[in-house]
């Protein structure tokens, strides 16, 4: 079969968006990892696919393959890349829509500077929600925070924990440009402390209002940037007491813009989307 695609990306995690509406799609894990492979396919981060909703007051279905062909449940960036995809196919003319997720339900809004800006809901805070098993973990208060000890070959490190819809293991590092991403990110993301694996996030404090961010993503290896990492670094931080809302965040890919305005409040994350090339491969 014959597939047409478009390759886009948000601050550099990049991605293959296909529409689900006008042309019939059922690919198998395999077949979405041999699209994502960047050797013998087209090569992204994550797939995206674009369907019908159904669940009723959305206006579409938003589904994420990772690298691996593995369906995972949210990823920000990508959602920015879904607005611009159905308003730039002429698949909706609202600036703003609401779409059906894994996850839930997020509304990703088309601004005038040509940005956009992601309803992500609010983020999970509980541990056996994200899901973290804390059993028999002794946490460390932080602010309004809980510093959680990982054991690791090179020693224990810290991290918050938290979901934007999947799940994070947040540490704060001195320079991201030499945290160990590479070796410990791996051994993060399959911690058995994390039955669903976890992205793991090393995040720099430049100052209240600005971090950098190295994000290992569950699935797909480090990326330029991830959405719901940003995210989920600025609520730890703020949880802490680091930051304040908003706050810029410098991924390798480009520059996020976060809010949280606390507990139980929905984080919006404001950055691009560009579209690069469409295409139509054979499976």
């Amino acid at each position: 079969m014959k597939l047409s695609f478009t390759k886009m990306h948000g601050a550099g995690n990049d991605f293959i968006v296909v529409d689900a509406i006008n042309q019939q799609v059922d690919l198998s894990a395999r077949q979405w990892a041999a699209l994502g492979d960047r050797r013998f396919g087209i090569g992204a981060d994550q797939i995206l696919v674009v369907e019908k909703p159904t669940a009723p007051g959305c206006d579409f279905r938003y589904r994420i393959f990772n690298q691996d062909g593995g369906e995972v449940e949210q990823c920000g960036n990508g959602a920015r890349a879904f607005v611009k995809f159905v308003s730039e196919k002429g698949l909706t003319s609202k600036r703003s829509i609401r779409v059906q997720t894994m996850a839930g339900i997020i509304e990703p809004r088309l601004e005038d500077d040509g940005n956009i800006t992601v309803d992500m809901g609010a983020p999970v805070l509980e541990p056996e929600r994200v899901p973290f098993d804390a059993a028999g973990l002794a946490g460390r208060a932080q602010g309004t925070d809980v510093l959680w000890p990982l054991d690791l070959p090179g020693g224990p490190v810290e991290v918050s924990v938290v979901s934007m819809g999947n799940p994070h293991a947040v540490q704060v590092v001195a320079d991201v440009d030499t945290a160990p991403v590479a070796t410990t990110g791996p051994l993060i993301e399959h911690h058995p402390r994390f039955p669903r694996r976890v992205n793991a996030g090393y995040m720099q404090v430049v100052d209240a209002h600005h971090i950098r961010l190295r994000v290992h993503e569950r699935g797909a290896g480090e990326t330029l940037a991830c959405g719901t990492g940003a995210c989920a670094a600025v609520v730890a931080g703020i949880r802490r007491g680091l930051l304040q809302s908003p706050v810029r965040v410098d991924a390798r890919g480009g520059t996020l813009s976060i809010a949280w305005n606390g507990p139980g409040q929905p984080v919006l994350m404001t950055g691009p989307a560009v579209t690069v090339f469409e295409g139509e491969v054979t499976i």
